[in-house]
């Protein structure tokens, strides 16, 4: 079965709430939008979300696009869509780097390959270990504690058991006084930070150690990502765990934050990763480590959201949740099906092949940028 055509689309689309953290605030997202198209008249979608232009990351929308574009499509055009990992060894030594290009490939022709087998792309990641899972609530809307509070006993209404503030724009002081305040007004919940890499060294080791008495499940990416020394040196001197996010994306950095022990918890993104099989290797190094996984996003629509879903409920390590919220917190989406959501979890629901997801091609016209570009 051949690959016939890919298509590529970028979309904007905004989000109900300001996303605030310390490097940005987002009030819309990015997307690339890849599609490829199989001679068995079969097609599978892929998504990357970017947050602030390669603000968060060193890619964009723009750059991904024309990765796919301009370097991968040609090369894929003919090539047997079944041969995921031969496809996957084939991108990764055309592109260095561009894991969220790569990522977005991979999740389409994952989607192409479950649709022409019938089966979801969980089973082709080695079968389901859970049918739902934890989800977690960022409370990232202003950095206010009445703003926080008020959002956090909305979402706690709707089953939310799990929040994690984000840090690192104010004063240590400051945010550790709006991690007490909300562990005062939720005592049974579990609580996170994550200062996206706003923190120096002294900064996050002060903030973290004042926020000790408050039980925080981890603290994430407390500082710049290539800065492993002072991450190394906060887990010596606090007693949170720490959990590797934007420090997180390549098999190499992983090895390096587990043989320096600069954290004790994985972050995995599957664009950061580069896709499915990116995570799946990252998970398998962190049960190596002993260590725990997560699964974060980058406010995906329905359609990447799914994939991330079908992630997390193949992958027996990721055992501390996932904040796959995006369809909640998008003005708009562009997945004809509703995520499941109950009981403070997000659910795979009924069986179906490939991601499970179908676009609603009205909303790709009313939030593309500009005519979709194919390669054939």
């Amino acid at each position: 079965m051949k690959i016939k055509k890919i298509s590529t689309v970028i979309l904007d689309i905004p989000l109900l709430r300001p996303h605030v953290m310390s490097l940005m605030t987002v009030d819309t997202v990015n997307y690339l939008l890849v599609r490829i198209a199989g001679d068995n008249g079969e097609e599978g979608w892929g998504e990357a979300a970017f947050l602030g232009g390669p603000t968060w990351s060193d890619e964009s929308a723009e750059s991904a696009q024309a990765v796919v574009d301009r370097y991968l499509g040609q090369y894929l055009i003919g090539k047997d869509f079944t041969r995921l990992e031969d496809l996957r060894h084939l991108m990764g030594t055309i592109v260095r780097g561009n894991h969220f290009a790569l990522a977005a490939v991979e999740m389409a022709l994952f989607d192409l390959l479950g649709r022409s087998r019938g089966l979801p792309v969980y089973d082709l990641l080695g079968g389901r270990v859970r049918n739902s899972v934890p989800l977690s609530w960022s409370l990232a809307s202003s950095g206010t504690a009445y703003a926080e509070l008020r959002e956090a006993q909305e979402m706690h209404a709707k089953g939310f058991r799990i929040f994690k503030l984000k840090t690192g724009l104010l004063r240590p002081e400051q945010d550790i006084q709006r991690v007490k305040e909300v562990r005062a007004a939720f005592p049974g919940q579990s609580l996170r930070v994550d200062a996206n890499q706003g923190w120096n060294r002294a900064d996050a080791i002060r903030a973290i150690q004042g926020m000790e008495p408050y039980g925080l499940d981890f603290a994430e990416q407390p500082v710049p990502k290539s800065d492993l020394n002072s991450l190394e040196a906060i887990a010596k001197r606090v007693n949170v765990p720490i959990l590797a996010d934007e420090s997180l994306g390549s098999l190499q950095e992983a090895i390096q934050l587990v043989r320096r022990d600069a954290v004790g918890m994985f972050g995995i993104k599957l664009t950061k990763a580069g896709g499915f099989l990116g995570a799946k290797a990252l998970a398998a190094i962190a049960e190596g480590a002993g260590f725990p996984c997560y699964v974060g996003c980058m406010i995906e629509t329905g359609l990447g959201n799914a994939a991330y879903l079908h992630f997390a409920a193949s992958t027996p390590g990721v055992t501390l949740g996932c904040e796959l919220f995006g369809p909640l917190l998008i003005a708009d989406d562009i997945a004809n099906e509703e995520t499941l959501y109950r009981d403070g979890q997000i659910h795979l629901g009924d069986p179906r092949p490939g991601l499970g997801v179908s676009v609603n091609e009205k909303k790709l016209e009313k939030y593309r940028r500009e005519p979709f570009r194919h390669i054939t």
